[in-house]
């Protein structure tokens, strides 16, 4: 298996997105690897945003948005067969 070596400025990078989301490095690291550093720091940025807003959605109206749009895709891909 491959190993990855960070440097030492991109480690730091990776654990101050860590502490930021409350996540631990390794778990971090997936999204890194997969969206890269700005795009994640920018998704930890909007997510910390959200959450400190005043706007919430509560679980019934998560859980209905969640039906209503899988519905919808549902939907979507009878059309298209």
């Amino acid at each position: 298996m491959d190993t990855l070596t960070l440097s030492q400025a991109d480690t730091r990078r990776l654990e101050k997105l860590a502490h930021e989301a409350g996540r631990t490095p390794k778990d971090i690291l997936k999204h890194v690897l997969r969206d890269g550093f700005d795009a994640t720091e920018y998704a930890i940025k909007a997510v910390k945003v959200r959450m400190q807003s005043v706007e919430r959605v509560s679980h019934e109206d998560a859980m209905q948005q969640l039906d209503n749009l899988i519905e919808h895709h549902a939907r979507n891909e009878k059309q298209a067969a």
